[in-house]
């Protein structure tokens, strides 16, 4: 089955885009959208569209080796419980009918896949998820492909409709408050994790991490305060097992990735023990976007 789309529109002339389906019912992959305007998106042979348009984006998107970290990493099931309690915060506004979720930053899609496992006594949400990373892609489209998986850059505006999603999730990445609290349909909700002070900070040092910005919290507050109000917050704290492998991972998926030579990271981790305890500690925050006043 292709995905189920919520309405996409084009970020070239924001007409509606639609899906052009495979020629054979052998393959039922999406094969492009298009618009009225005759814009085309083509898939990617691994089922992504890239809709970066003009100039692209001036945002370093994730590498292939810090894709495969995360990959990694998250596979071995280390944040599991991060990824239920999302799902968890998003589950109370996909109870209607025909909900839809948009996964921003979606990476290698692993939380949003939580999300679309849901039990659910019809079918899942229809999903969108969004990141600069085709590396990063590649892995969400064969996680997901029931979700539409697309290449934007988030500080643009995005590629959906106008009050078309029930749920925003952004898990460790950027957030455009006012393109959310555009595409989010009244009672819909945003869900935001963040790292909180003391995330990491066993193997920060060793692994060349960087650390938690001071007063975070109350910057993430501030940036949405003009479109969202805050429904409540969730506290988890994570105490891991982790081997010299996954120290590794863990320190190249994020964004210290950008700058690690795995093979340097390698040499200096290999003194760690076979198993270093790590204390991961997480906010889930519930925003709502603010009604317009009369």
């Amino acid at each position: 089955m292709p995905p189920r789309l919520p309405p996409l529109v084009c970020p070239v002339c924001r007409n509606t885009l639609s899906p052009l389906p495979a020629d054979t019912a052998a393959n039922p992959r999406i094969r492009a959208l298009v618009c009225s305007d005759g814009h085309s998106f083509d898939a990617a042979k691994q089922g992504y569209f890239n809709l970066l348009v003009g100039k692209g984006t001036s945002f370093e998107a994730d590498t292939p080796d810090m894709v495969a970290a995360r990959t990694a990493f998250l596979d071995a099931g280390h944040y599991r419980p991060l990824a239920e309690a999302v799902a968890a915060a998003a589950a109370p506004a996909l109870q209607g009918a025909d909900p839809a979720v948009l996964d921003s930053g979606t990476g290698t899609g692993h939380y949003l896949r939580a999300i679309l496992d849901l039990p659910r006594a019809d079918a899942p949400p229809a999903a969108v998820g969004l990141d600069i990373s085709k590396f990063a892609l590649r892995r969400a489209a064969r996680l997901n492909p029931e979700a539409v998986n697309m290449v934007c850059d988030i500080w643009q505006p995005l590629p959906v409709a106008d009050a078309s999603m029930d749920v925003v999730t952004v898990v460790f990445a950027p957030r455009n408050a006012a393109e959310f609290s555009r595409v989010l349909r009244p009672g819909g909700r945003l869900v935001v994790v963040t790292p909180r002070p003391g995330h990491l900070q066993d193997i920060a040092s060793q692994a060349g991490m960087l650390g938690i910005e001071p007063a975070k919290e109350e910057r993430l507050a501030e940036s949405l305060a003009g479109h969202f109000e805050l429904l409540g917050a969730e506290d988890l704290d994570l105490d891991l097992e982790l081997s010299p492998v996954d120290v590794a991972n863990v320190a190249l998926m994020g964004p210290a990735g950008h700058h690690t030579d795995r093979a340097a990271l390698d040499v200096r981790l290999s003194g760690l023990p076979a198993a270093t305890l790590v204390a991961a500690r997480f906010r889930i925050s519930v925003f709502l976007p603010r009604q317009p006043v009369a």
